[in-house]
């Protein structure tokens, strides 16, 4: 149970936050910090208080576990535990380490001295959650490092060193060594010298212009914000700290936090972020199985998806064996992994000493022999059945007992190129997106005979690399491109009914998406979406053919790569410029397939691209594919370009209303041109939204 333990050091009481494992301010914790307050004040031996917490944070705010129950706001709350604090007949220090985040930091300048060591961070991020700082930040922190590097801080959550706060009003003293010890010294001495009780709220929060600024201001952050609604807010509530009496200003810092904790914004921004805590929890997976270590990695392929994924394991001092058939690939693939780490040194990120640590933990070659000690392999080879089949009957024969066998593959069957070894419980799928060194989100694919400890272990080195690893099941495309296939489905089907190129994109991307499918597709290569199709064409003859996509592929129209696709792109120039011959292969393809183009809406068009995905995500879950609705969300989020403030298409479903989804799929199916059985609500759709209950509901 978290709690705030009270001891006595001579004449100071220590109050010492105890929440592992960021000392977040659940109830129990609010309740023993106004206790010891108490407890200090009733005994007269006890002339001055410390409030301390462990190494790694003093508090890192908000206990998140507590979120959506009654308990996060049950009194006492945070505003009365540092109303507590703040009057507080005897002076109270803040002695800080570690994280001071959020509602932490607000404690801290609720306190009367505050002294911190160098290292320690220091924020108020509640702007990621689509909120501001809801006990006081918004008002203390403008009053004692000024407004300005205030919002900056605000505004963009980001964490800063306590040492860049040196000389300021927010820290008395910037103290090495130990910690307790400084802090009881420094409260001993407020005592002999009886110095007052300092309280930030009598401060003034000053600046030279405030009208000029928070004008300038408000346009910028306005530009910058459009989608969230909290970063303005921010600015009024700084402004309000500047421009009137502190309890005034706390009345509109209020009022703004309880009006976006309502916005849709805050909620999808607030799922995504407990989304991303519970990917790494699986059902039949305790969080105590044990893992196998991870010293070493080998890398099939040079190419851009294995030095992307060869990068990762550098990046965490992991040595890498990369894998080519033939010189001239190795070496190109080397080349492109030093360039990425000269331009980081170029850019300032990288020391050349840094730069040149990775490159040696490199080890190119030529020989799968090379692989015999490797405790993890990821074959990153062409996606094609008999191509890997030879991969992994390799790998069977070369690597040691126990390493695991991983496959970067996209689509292709799981089960059956874990049946090309004689150690299926060593296989497993390790999905990466391009570019591998820079996507958070990582596919890890369970096949049916994959170990526990083989998925245990690789959630533990997603985390290393600094992934977010969702757990998906064995389908066709997994959990994203199984989606992502009827996604660009719609779309190509509204380019054949009437809606342009341009109208399709601009329309999905008005909707928040980083780019509209079209591009995307153009960016990803369109042979490599053509490969699937022909395959998924063989699979199921009575699939609907994609005949615009197909025609331009014939044309050796692949997008960025070869200069031409949807779009054209002049060289040295990512940018996707209109191309009339788009336009007439459209337009053959009406005309062969007897179809009258009609005028399709920006809402058809995002309904059509979003709900497939959608329907699609409910069938997955229904299937056990995906362990729940966020996860799908979080590779949505994390790997194909989702706007965040809509929370993923699953979270973006529930907020529109599932019954309102259901309606608009029924209305689809009166297109004439729609494929029978497609709009058909997924069962488990169909029946959440007739129950009124969320995905994963139980």
């Amino acid at each position: 149970m978290s709690t705030a333990h009270y001891d006595l050091h001579g004449h100071t009481a220590v109050i010492r936050l105890d929440n592992p494992p960021v000392n977040g301010l659940g109830l129990d914790l609010r309740k023993g910090i106004v206790d010891g307050i108490l407890k200090a004040e009733a005994d007269d031996a006890v002339k001055a208080v410390v409030l301390i917490g462990s190494d790694r944070a003093f508090s890192g705010g908000a206990d998140i576990s507590e979120f959506g129950s009654s308990k996060a706001t049950a009194e006492p709350n945070l505003n009365t535990v540092i109303n507590y604090v703040e009057s507080s007949r005897k002076p109270v220090t803040a002695a800080i380490s570690g994280a001071c985040m959020g509602g932490g930091l607000e404690l801290a300048l609720g306190c009367h001295y505050r002294i911190a060591k160098p290292d320690a961070q220091i924020a108020l991020p509640e702007v990621k959650l689509g909120l501001l700082p809801g006990a006081g930040g918004t008002q203390r922190l403008p009053r004692v490092i000024g407004a300005e590097h205030a919002l900056n801080m605000i505004v963009s959550g980001s964490t800063v060193p306590a040492s860049q706060f040196k000389g300021s009003a927010l820290f008395d003293e910037i103290v090495q060594g130990e910690l307790l010890d400084a802090a009881i010294a420094y409260a001993s001495k407020v005592v002999s010298e009886n110095l007052p009780l300092k309280k930030v709220r009598d401060l003034r929060a000053r600046h030279a212009n405030p009208e000029g600024f928070f004008m300038f201001t408000r346009n910028t952050v306005g530009a910058m914000a459009r989608n969230y609604p909290a970063p303005l807010k921010c600015v009024d509530a700084v402004h309000a700290a500047v421009t009137k009496p502190f309890d005034k200003g706390m009345e509109v810092e209020r009022e703004a936090f309880v009006n976006l904790m309502q916005t849709p914004e805050s909620r999808a921004l607030r799922h995504a972020f407990f989304s991303e805590r519970l990917t790494s929890k699986i059902a039949d997976v305790p969080s105590d199985t044990p893992v196998r270590d991870i010293q070493s990695v080998g890398v099939i392929g040079g190419g851009t998806m294995g030095t992307g994924i060869s990068i990762n394991f550098l990046n965490a001092g992991i040595p890498v064996t990369l894998v080519e058939m033939k010189q001239e690939g190795l070496d190109r693939g080397v080349a492109a992994i030093q360039k990425v780490y000269e331009g980081r040194v170029k850019k300032g990120r990288m020391s050349e000493d840094d730069a040149k640590a990775k490159m040696e933990l490199l080890t190119p070659s030529l020989s799968y022999d090379d692989l015999s000690n490797v405790d993890l392999v990821i074959e990153a080879v062409f996606e094609e059945m008999g191509v890997k089949q030879s991969v992994f009957e390799k790998l069977d024969e070369v690597c040691k007992p126990g390493a695991i066998l991983a496959s970067n593959t996209s689509t292709l069957d799981l089960d059956k190129i874990a049946s090309f070894t004689k150690r299926p419980e060593d296989v497993i799928g390790l999905h990466f997106f391009s570019p591998a060194n820079i996507m958070k989100l990582l596919e890890v694919v369970r096949g049916e005979k994959t170990a526990k400890d083989v998925l245990a272990t690789a959630m533990k080195l997603a985390k290393a690399i600094r992934k977010t690893a969702v757990v998906s099941g064995v389908c066709d495309g997994f959990i994203g491109n199984r989606m992502i296939n009827q996604y660009q489905r719609e779309a190509l089907l509204m380019l054949e009914e009437g809606a342009s190129v341009q109208q399709i994109d601009k329309a999905i991307e008005k909707f928040g998406f980083a780019m509209g499918p079209l591009r995307m597709a153009d960016l990803a290569g369109g042979d490599i979406g053509w490969a699937i199709r022909k395959r998924q064409y063989q699979e199921n003859p009575n699939m609907v053919k994609m005949v615009v996509a197909d025609r331009l592929c014939e044309m050796g129209r692949y997008g960025q790569k070869t200069g031409a696709g949807f779009y054209r792109y002049e060289p040295g120039n990512r940018n996707a410029l209109h191309d009339p011959e788009v336009d007439k292969v459209v337009d053959e393809v009406r005309a062969e397939l007897g179809i009258t183009p009609r005028k399709i809406s920006n809402q058809e068009i995002v309904e059509r691209c979003v709900y497939a995905l959608v329907n699609e995500g409910a069938q997955i879950l229904d299937e056990g594919i995906a362990q729940r609705a966020s996860d799908i969300d979080m590779v949505y989020l994390t790997g194909y370009g989702f706007p965040v403030f809509r929370g993923g298409p699953m979270h973006y479903a529930e907020e529109v209303g599932l019954p309102n989804v259901v309606r608009a799929m029924q209305a689809f199916t009166e297109d004439r041109h729609t494929q029978p059985g497609f709009w058909e609500p997924a069962a488990l759709l169909a029946k959440r939204a007739e129950e009124g209950k969320g995905f994963d509901s139980k």
